[in-house]
């Protein structure tokens, strides 16, 4: 073996090997020297969209995932009932007294279209027992206290509200 310098050389059975940093040349250019062109300024078609949401958008949220990305909201106490359309004259009754909540949206998620009615403490206890009157034989009627499903909604929950009616 003979060392030279920097590099590494060696020879074997008559065969001469040498290091990488031996047989290194220097680096050409990739790029030119002079630009042939300016590049863009925008790199994405969709740089001007802006970082954060609009309220419309934070307004139409569903509640959970809502409170999944910015923690529980603070909000009072609240019922709601949420509904699937359905045949009948009931219907058209139905959602004039849940246009009529304290907070209303009409969720699409995967064809399915279901309405939410929000009431919150107040006058809302006679507007929530009469939506709950037409919904009550409606299948697939949910009602959730505080935006959740709670065991005994029906049964417990709703009979307390409708002690506070004087």
């Amino acid at each position: 073996m003979e060392f030279g310098g920097d590099s590494l050389v060696a020879t074997v059975g008559g065969d001469r090997i040498a290091s990488a940093s031996a047989v290194s040349k220097p680096t050409e250019r990739v790029l030119p020297e002079h630009p042939t062109h300016q590049p863009l300024e925008r790199f994405w078609p969709y740089a001007d969209l802006t970082e954060q949401p609009t309220e419309e958008e934070l307004a139409e949220l569903h509640p959970e995932l809502r409170r999944a990305l910015f923690g529980a909201a603070a909000i009072p106490f609240s019922i709601t009932l949420v509904f699937p359309p359905f045949e009948g004259d009931g219907f058209a009754r139905a959602l004039e007294l849940a246009r009529a909540s304290d907070e209303f949206q009409e969720v699409t998620h995967e064809g399915q279209t279901r309405y939410r009615a929000r009431f919150f403490p107040g006058e809302a206890p006679l507007k929530l027992r009469d939506l709950y009157e037409v919904l009550a034989p409606v299948p697939d009627t949910e009602v959730l206290i505080d935006d959740r499903p709670l065991p005994f909604a029906r049964e417990l929950w709703l009979p307390l509200v409708w002690c506070l009616i004087k």
